[in-house]
């Protein structure tokens, strides 16, 4: 067993006895605590001491992985890849002797769909369960299903930041609520709605008004208070807006999204020194990680989330207002280290009428890629899987269509050898289908390089000529998107020509 040296004095500390004795002695809870509290780095921890074998911290997000992982090493001591290590999409840092493993969820659940038994695996943490990710999703009714059918032994504990927690437990047979309350720090808020009323969000696009309040919202914050700035922004298209709007401020401007390289993404996440800093972010930010010396947020109360066009059959993604408990979960961020402020730029008024939760991505994304997950575990329609919500008919019909197509499932929905290969490429069906028919015709190496290109939107540069982007990243004109692209061609190249590629290599 783990042994633990002093933690941190955080929220959830005191309650860690209470928390490990409930999945010892029942096997199964719900945590709801909010931002801040220590659930994310110090549960794992704590079972670790406690639970044999490998404790798997499932996370929504890459860059929440990495940072969870190496927040737990250093309170050992160690570095990443001892005792505590991670899994991400193209990147494994463990060892023999690793006991907490942090993942993504889509990793968790390539590995479930390998290996459903889970060897070696005493525990299994799914943060960030409020999210209503497609993969969380999966990754709860499949650990549920394993722990039902062959794995009774198998601890699981589902967190969430937000009170919404009796669905969950629901879902999980009636496993008790665990609550830690109270917040680090109080965050005081400030309301800076624009001048003049804006145009609501349409498909992707952003009033540029908005932005422009943005930008004037965060000058007045750097003039009104002390340390760093962090500001919500829905994609990179608006945080490079907002950017070139505080040109000549008395600060360090830095990005922090998931389209960034790790190196860079970790830097924002370690302390700075010398100048303040404002960290334009997409909602990478919004839990599970802590940026350093933040004070402040400025949030533009925008989410881009993934929708289906019914009439194409295909995913898109499309900008939304945020719900109340996604803007407080970001207010959370200013008061994690201290009393701080948030600016939020809408009114107290449209406050009320936002959405109390953000929708769950089953309710209105494209579930090609679920249903076909779905169809990989031997349950074409979900029937019998614990899912928190049942996927709308229309949608999972337009999926199976979909899937019949590409022949990764048959008339019956039953997966295919076809199916199974395609679900392992780590990419949507439609383009695992055009990296693999398309490798016997331009060869690996380029079709992973079309693909790699097609499945990430912001690496065109908003050119419409997909052979010019395609030159200009070979060439390299742009000097911040090869380096991502190049990782994720070698990863495709990789999974073109595997037959049972790693966790590694599943979706982010």
């Amino acid at each position: 067993m783990l042994t633990l040296p002093e933690l941190p004095d955080l929220p959830v500390r005191p309650a860690l006895p209470r928390i490990v004795d409930a999945l010892v002695d029942g096997g199964a809870a719900v945590l709801v605590a909010p931002p801040g509290s220590g659930k994310t780095t110090l549960v794992p921890l704590a079972l670790a001491a406690r639970i044999e074998g490998r404790i798997v911290v499932a996370e929504p997000r890459r860059v929440a992985a990495r940072a969870a992982a190496s927040r737990m090493a250093s309170l050992l001591g160690e570095r990443v890849g001892g005792t505590v290590g991670y899994t991400v999409r193209g990147e494994r840092r463990v060892g023999a002797g690793t006991r907490v493993e942090v993942v993504t969820t889509g990793v968790l659940v390539r590995r479930l769909q390998r290996d459903a038994e889970l060897p070696g695996v005493g525990a299994v943490i799914l943060d960030e369960c409020h999210e209503r990710h497609l993969d969380s999703d999966l990754a709860l009714a499949f650990a549920l299903d394993s722990r039902a059918a062959l794995r009774e032994d198998l601890a699981l504990l589902a967190t969430s930041a937000t009170a919404a927690s009796e669905q969950l437990a629901a879902v999980l047979g009636g496993a008790p609520v665990l609550e830690v309350s109270g917040s680090p720090h109080p965050v005081r808020t400030v309301w800076c709605p624009p001048p003049t009323p804006v145009t609501p969000p349409h498909g992707g696009r952003v009033d540029p008004r908005l932005l422009d309040q943005v930008a004037v919202v965060v000058r007045r914050a750097l003039a009104e208070t002390s340390g760093d700035v962090l500001v919500f922004l829905p994609g990179v298209f608006e945080i490079t807006a907002v950017a070139r709007r505080l040109a000549g401020v008395d600060a360090r401007v830095v990005q922090l999204h998931g389209r960034l390289p790790a190196r860079e993404q970790d830097a924002v996440l370690r302390p700075a020194e010398g100048q303040r800093r404002v960290v334009l972010a997409t909602a990478v930010a919004e839990s599970s990680l802590t940026v350093p010396g933040v004070r402040v947020v400025v949030d533009a109360g925008l989410a881009r989330v993934p929708r289906l066009d019914q009439g194409r059959g295909l995913g898109a993604l499309v900008t939304v207002p945020v719900s109340r408990a996604t803007a407080t979960q970001r207010a959370g961020r200013a008061g994690r280290e201290a009393p701080g402020t948030v600016y939020r730029c809408w009114s107290e008024t449209d406050h009320t009428r936002l959405p109390g939760f953000p929708e769950p991505e089953i309710a209105a994304a494209d579930l090609t890629a679920f249903a076909l997950d779905l169809a990989c575990w031997g349950t074409p329609t979900g029937a019998g899987l614990a899912l928190p919500d049942a996927p709308p008919v229309a949608a999972m019909d337009v999926a199976r269509a979909t899937l019949r197509a590409l022949g990764a499932i048959d008339d019956d929905g039953r997966v295919t050898p076809r199916g199974r290969t395609l679900a392992r490429t780590g990419v949507h069906p439609r383009l695992a289908r055009a990296l693999l028919d398309g490798g016997g015709l331009v060869g690996a190496q380029r079709a992973a390089e079309v693909v790699a290109l097609l499945a990430d939107d912001t690496l065109a540069g908003g050119r419409g000529d997909l052979v010019a982007a395609w030159r200009g990243l070979r060439d390299g004109a742009d000097p911040g998107a090869p380096a991502r692209w190049r990782t994720e061609v070698r990863r495709l190249t990789a999974a073109a020509g595997a037959t049972g590629p790693d966790g590694a290599t599943g979706p982010d």
